[in-house]
């Protein structure tokens, strides 16, 4: 069973599981594991980062959970049903923001509403909203090419949101922008996990990204990638930047730091 802290930093139990993976493999045509034997649960409101080397199967592990691409071995479920393909509770963001350039923000934002029936005003009104939650108001009608790399990275952000999705897959969302773009969205992140109750996996390979916003961090090992190590991180939330400063912070710093040298020493 996951753990998740509360406010004052102590772990409390998550009542069931959102994402269950029983010995998941993952072999390439050529005989190459990409994964193997990896087991992991993920709690309905956990926030749960994962880090490992270049190569050690991390965003073929996000892709098998979304359905988009099978496992080998194993089983994958997500809320208590075997995931065999896509599933609308479930949503995803990748490293570009894979914006439609032809579309606007808020059309872009409705894209995943208008895939499956019409769009209604009460989509319409919660489209803008969650527009303005990302600071892009006046910009609902602007078209990718005149956004920044952050704002484009928001919009995407909004659309991931108005999915509805119970579980939430980020892929090294906020790698390709400068740092303090960066820590904006980082900000934004925490404040969508504070305000909505959803299971999140996050790639990245910012150790101290991964401690600011997870409840647990994972450590993967490199090819076949399974799980090596896991951090909890006992941090209060509401989080903040300022954390990084504390001596607790460093502490869950170190520790997956030496959970990632000690699996590129043992290969």
């Amino acid at each position: 069973m996951s753990t998740k802290p509360d406010r004052n930093g102590s772990a409390r139990p998550h009542t069931g599981v959102a994402v269950g993976l029983r010995g998941v493999g993952k072999r390439f045509d050529g005989g190459v594991d990409a994964i193997k034997d990896l087991d992991l649960s993920v709690g309905p409101e956990e926030f749960v980062s994962i880090v490992g080397s270049s190569g050690c199967g991390k965003s073929t592990l996000l892709r098998i959970i979304a359905g988009l691409t099978p496992c080998t071995g194993g089983s994958v479920e997500v809320h208590g049903k075997t995931v065999t393909a896509p599933r609308r509770d479930v949503g995803m963001m990748f490293q570009r923001p894979a914006l439609l350039a032809w579309k606007t923000s808020l059309e872009n934002v409705l894209l995943p509403v208008r895939v499956h029936r019409r769009v209604s005003d009460d989509d319409l009104r919660e489209a803008m909203r969650l527009l303005a939650l990302f600071n892009l108001e006046g910009f609902e009608h602007h078209f990718p090419e005149q956004l920044s790399g952050g704002m484009r990275q928001r919009v995407a952000l909004a659309r991931l949101m108005m999915t509805g999705a119970r579980v939430r897959l980020l892929d090294e969302p906020f790698g390709a922008v400068d740092e303090l773009t960066r820590e904006l969205l980082n900000l934004e992140l925490l404040k969508i996990h504070e305000r909505t109750a959803s299971a999140t996996i996050f790639i990245t390979h910012s150790i101290a990204e991964a401690v600011l916003l997870s409840d647990r961090i994972v450590v993967m090992a490199p090819r076949p990638g399974t799980v090596a190590a896991e951090v909890t991180v006992s941090l209060p939330r509401p989080r903040s930047p300022e954390m990084a400063y504390t001596t607790r912070f460093q502490e869950l710093a170190r520790e997956v730091r030496d959970g990632l040298h000690l699996q590129t020493e043992g290969r």
